[in-house]
């Protein structure tokens, strides 16, 4: 089986490329990410699709955000999102009090953002392209 190469001291967020909502929230991360600990990939991508084969990942993608720690674990829905928010300047500390909520209780919330997302927040015709800055920051 192909595995895709990557950095192993990166982590990945998986995102819905078309999603305005989604593309919101990885601009918010990459302002954040202080310490250049992200790379991302939009869930359409051939890369993304390989990363989520070689790790079995059994979720509707399309409507999850996922984060691969490379060698480590991956974490999907508000699970992904709380471990993102650890390593966000000004947002570590909101991220711990939220893991003490039961993610099955979070994700009942995150579902519903999910399903409602394209209507709430509008859909791109395509991927969003990066800017130059962020270029560097996406695997596909």
């Amino acid at each position: 089986m192909y595995l895709c190469a990557v950095d192993e001291n990166k982590q990945i967020i998986l995102f819905d490329g078309v999603c305005n909502l989604c593309n919101n929230f990885i601009q918010f991360i990459i302002q954040r990410d202080t310490e250049d600990i992200f790379r991302y990939a939009s869930l359409q991508s051939e890369v993304a699709q390989k990363l989520i084969a070689e790790r079995g990942i059994k979720v509707n993608t399309m409507e999850s955000v996922i984060l691969i720690n490379p060698g480590i674990a991956y974490y999907t829905k508000s699970d992904a999102a709380v471990h993102i928010g650890k390593h966000l300047k000004g947002y570590r500390y909101i991220s711990k009090i939220i893991t003490l909520v039961p993610s099955s209780l979070r994700n009942i919330v995150y579902d519903l953002i999910a399903r409602n997302r394209y209507r709430w927040y509008g859909k791109m015709d395509a991927c969003m392209t990066p800017t130059s800055e962020s270029k560097g920051k996406f695997l596909d």
